[in-house]
């Protein structure tokens, strides 16, 4: 299987753990740069239908600002209750000053 990468924005639009929310093929994705790395998400949580991307960041950890689950941005894992099941990661990789995420795979 090979990734397919779309720019999802340049590099310095991205705020140091400040969430920005984008729309990739459809897929609404919370983008966070945090400990020098750049980290995609889902931006819907899975416990309740809400936007992380309003939500803080901490420790590589995104909070839900409704309910205060919490997920870590390397895995998606739930790391705080309510939620129990995890949010889709996904791939990035920067090129230049450009901020490139994958949402399909294509073999």
């Amino acid at each position: 299987m090979t990734n397919t990468f779309v720019r999802a924005c340049a590099l310095d639009e991205l705020e140091e753990d400040t969430p920005k929310r984008v729309e990739l093929e459809g897929v609404p994705i919370a983008l966070v740069r945090t400990e020098g790395e750049v980290f995609a998400v889902n931006d819907i949580c899975s416990h309740a239908n809400v936007s992380l991307s309003e939500g803080e960041v901490e420790d590589c950890q995104i909070e839900c600002w409704l309910h205060g689950s919490s997920f870590d941005l390397r895995t998606g894992k739930p790391s705080g209750l309510p939620a129990t099941r995890p949010v889709p990661v996904y791939p990035v990789k920067i090129e230049g000053d450009d901020v490139l995420v994958s949402v399909t795979q294509e073999s």
